[in-house]
């Protein structure tokens, strides 16, 4: 698929690699998330309740807790971490990138509402080539959207994060979100791309969510340089994106949305030499060029349960003593704060919720993943137009 502002190349071997692609002098990887981003767990309640077997525990279990406890559950404030640390992220990602292309690459890692992970990698970076990113949650009337705020200049980065922060949490903020993104626009080496924009991740329903993203584009499209075309959504979704951005006259990145131990799916080409540089291409010349991994073509399906096997794997030498998923899922209670799961469930949960979590992860195990990629074949992108 090519259009005046975004190209789509499709990556089978090193040695394949198109003609025109081997110009290009580095591969940038956006939207990568570490031990730093906290993914919440407000999706439980919709996909628990359509898991047979599972329904059924879940629906006894919210009826069980205000009975023992006074209140019902407040999924918005438990979250679970990525079980890689910025660095691995970061070194994973480079080497898997630059042994397959043979370019350098650059890494933008964008944890949920935090930039801890590029201000931490800021003391490894002696080439200038780690940006301090994140994917910022900016509530819009009954959802939200996630923007990935790429590049923020290290010395004025915690200031802005601050700003979106306040405006995330709706405590009063200094800001309106016009105002904010405007403010972002000023630095020229920063990229604002809106990140999975057809993806009704709020659950808010599909027609709802579309309603509301034709009407935030047309309020802040000006401060917006690209929509992303996502690892994790399908193929259909992310051709549609294409479609909307062209109808928007606004380019189309790639983003990965890595949350496991396998490096992203889609990426970008470029003739940059340094995230600015890249961001000019972007913002300035409305130029992109995606690069579609052989992975993306595999099952959505069985990609994601690799993930979810992933998040649940023990390992024994975390740096960060995470050792076990449940030291990797947070609670917090207004009375005693954020804690760990694990300080509440000693042997892992209740014998439902181990079970449940067994069969999760031998359906994502490396033991498994032969025979349901047989049996998901018919769920690859097929990357026609």
């Amino acid at each position: 698929m090519v259009s005046d502002l975004t190209r789509l190349h499709v990556y089978e071997r090193r040695d394949h690699l198109p003609h025109h692609a081997k110009r290009f002098r580095t591969a940038v990887s956006l939207h990568c998330h570490t031990n730093h981003s906290r993914e919440l767990l407000t999706f439980i309640p919709h996909y628990a309740k359509s898991i047979p077997i599972v329904s059924r525990f879940y629906r006894r279990e919210m009826d069980r807790y205000p009975v023992v406890y006074g209140k019902t559950i407040d999924f918005s404030r438990a979250w679970w971490t990525p079980p890689l640390t910025a660095r691995q992220v970061f070194e994973m990602e480079t080497l898997e990138v630059e042994s397959r292309l043979g370019l350098p690459a650059i890494v933008s890692i964008t944890d949920h509402d935090e930039i801890a992970a590029g201000l931490w990698l800021q003391a490894l970076d002696s080439q200038g080539r780690i940006p301090v990113s994140v994917e910022w949650t900016a509530p819009y009337g009954k959802g939200f959207f996630h923007l990935g705020v790429h590049n923020l200049p290290p010395d004025q980065a915690s200031d802005v994060m601050r700003e979106m922060s306040a405006y995330s949490r709706q405590a009063e903020p200094r800001m309106e979100l016009r105002d904010l993104l405007a403010w972002i626009n000023e630095f020229p080496q920063t990229l604002v791309v809106l990140n999975h924009p057809l993806w009704d991740i709020e659950f808010i329903g599909a027609q709802q969510h579309a309603v509301a993203l034709g009407v935030f584009l047309g309020e802040h499209k000006a401060w917006i340089h690209a929509l992303e075309v996502n690892g994790f959504r399908s193929w259909r979704e992310n051709k549609a994106v294409m479609a909307m951005a062209k109808d928007f006259g606004l380019p189309v990145v790639s983003g990965g949305d890595r949350h496991g131990c396998r490096s992203n799916t889609v990426l970008n080409l470029t003739r940059a030499l340094s995230f600015a540089e890249f961001a000019a291409e972007v913002r300035e010349d409305g130029r992109s060029d995606i690069l579609l991994m052989p992975e993306y073509r595999e099952s959505r399906v069985l990609r994601t349960l690799e993930v979810v096997a992933d998040v649940l794997r023990h390992y024994p030498n975390h740096p960060q003593g995470q050792f076990i998923w449940t030291n990797r899922v947070f609670i917090d209670f207004e009375d005693t704060g954020a804690r760990p799961l694990s300080d509440y469930w000693k042997r892992g949960g209740p014998v439902w919720v181990r079970a449940a979590l067994w069969g999760l992860r031998t359906m994502g195990s490396h033991r498994v993943k032969p025979a349901l990629r047989m049996a998901l074949a018919q769920e690859r992108a097929p990357y026609e137009s």
